[in-house]
């Protein structure tokens, strides 16, 4: 009897259904076996569309009736799985096992239930949370084909405070992806940038020669980061449709401004409000950098009032720290912020792994929904993570439009930045894009 125990709670963990169907009640056993086929069924389709399809999953796991269906299904499962479990114990008769195996049965009958159904239960809670996560943070809408090839993302580091008048980009770039490869390149954008020319639209009618040009401006600073504000409180009406299509006025001047600026098409954006970035951040338990030299924070231009630092050398930062890390301006310069600020992009996103996500899924996805804003729709989502995953494993190039690279952010030739971009989006093994 204690070997038949034994084999009983194998089996059910292994084939759910089997115990019943050898030992009880064959109909209750019937349906377990038919669930658990039925769930091979669909693990072999989904591990089939993973090895050669990976885009369609990708994309069928990125809307939320998807991610509802699994929820609903991993609930069904739960429950399955418990009634089985239980009944297995019963058909064990412990009192009819030797006393020394009793609990050793009865304890791994309940640690696997807990392991199959607790896991059922926890999937469904992470498929309705992500179901949450993408109604809130994307859009729904059509795809939007790669131009040239290429796919461009602007990238905006929202830098509101209680102190400022509406909302500067405390950072600016541009990331232009292969839409087959995954090759990527980010193109930084100082957010001193003056006279920055605009792709056809409202802005490049008022300001013909560049933003900025003689001084001719609606706000007190006419650099690149001051687009935002300008149109966002000065101009809204100048781009009526961008709230219909999940965007901000502000946001779409400074579209047309990184198009001009890059002389790229940009298709999408994505703004991180910085307020809040640091809640991603202890979401995910914090981030690995190494930091080249001493970074204040708090204090004023002559470093009076620091209250701390954030010292050389490999340091794990929690969200506060690692904000001051990106953010901190005082005694080093808006290019120094720009490298640092790429530091901590690459280690957050090398740290973005699934394992790391899933562990700290509600907290990464309250913190996601609150960080992050952008128009890239839903029905892109599984191809964006698609071709991720191909960015994640290739060299990133990098290319920022500071005066260590010949460029003066106070007399920009963007004749000389547009073929830069050019040369590191499109090189020589590459068709060059069209000219401007």
């Amino acid at each position: 009897m204690t070997r038949r125990a034994w084999w009983l709670v194998v089996l059910n963990f292994l084939i759910p259904g089997t115990p019943q169907v050898l030992a009880g009640n064959r109909r209750l056993g019937r349906f377990g076996l038919v669930s658990t086929f039925v769930l091979w069924a669909i693990v072999a389709i989904l591990l089939g569309l993973y090895l050669g399809a990976r885009t369609t999953l990708y994309t069928l796991f990125s809307t939320s009736i998807t991610l509802w269906i699994a929820a609903i299904v991993l609930v069904f499962y739960a429950v399955v799985w418990l009634i089985l479990s239980i009944d297995t114990l019963r058909l064990v008769r412990l009192v009819r096992t030797a006393p020394s195996a009793r609990a050793w049965i009865g304890g791994l009958t309940a640690l696997l239930m807990i392991f199959l159904s607790g896991g059922a239960v926890y999937g469904a809670y992470i498929a309705t949370s992500a179901s949450g996560f993408l109604s809130t943070v994307f859009q729904a809408g059509p795809s939007v084909p790669p131009v040239d090839g290429k796919y461009n993302i602007m990238l905006l580091g929202g830098d509101a405070g209680p102190d400022r008048e509406g909302m500067r980009p405390d950072s600016i770039s541009v990331v232009s992806i292969d839409a087959t490869t995954g090759q990527a390149v980010t193109i930084g954008l100082p957010r001193n940038l003056m006279y920055a020319p605009f792709s056809p639209g409202p802005m490049a009618d008022k300001y013909p020669n560049g933003y900025g040009w003689d001084d001719e401006c609606d706000v007190d600073v006419c650099l690149l980061n001051s687009i935002y504000t300008e149109v966002e409180l000065k101009s809204p009406e100048m781009y009526p449709d961008a709230e219909a299509n999940g965007s901000e006025p502000g946001i779409e001047g400074m579209r047309d401004a990184a198009e001009g600026v890059t002389g790229l098409t940009i298709q999408y954006y994505v703004l991180i409000d910085m307020q809040g970035f640091s809640d991603l951040i202890d979401a995910l338990g914090g981030v690995d950098i190494t930091v080249d030299q001493r970074i204040p924070i708090g204090g004023d231009e002559d470093l009076n009032g620091v209250e701390g630092w954030i010292e050389p050398g490999a340091q794990h930062l929690d969200g506060f720290h690692a904000l001051w890390y990106g953010r901190a301006r005082h005694g080093t310069s808006d290019y120094d912020r720009m490298a640092r600020q790429r530091v901590l992009q690459d280690a957050i996103l090398s740290q973005f792994n699934p394992a790391n996500v899933l562990t700290k899924f509600q907290a990464v996805a309250s913190a996601g929904a609150q960080v992050v804003k952008t128009d890239v729709p839903q029905s892109m989502l599984g191809y964006f993570v698609d071709l991720a995953s191909k960015t994640k494993e290739l060299p990133v190039t990098n290319v920022e439009l500071v005066p260590a690279n010949g460029i003066d952010p106070s007399e920009p030739d963007f004749d000389a930045i547009h073929a830069m971009v050019n040369a590191a989006v499109y090189p020589p093994t590459e068709t060059p894009a069209p000219a401007e």
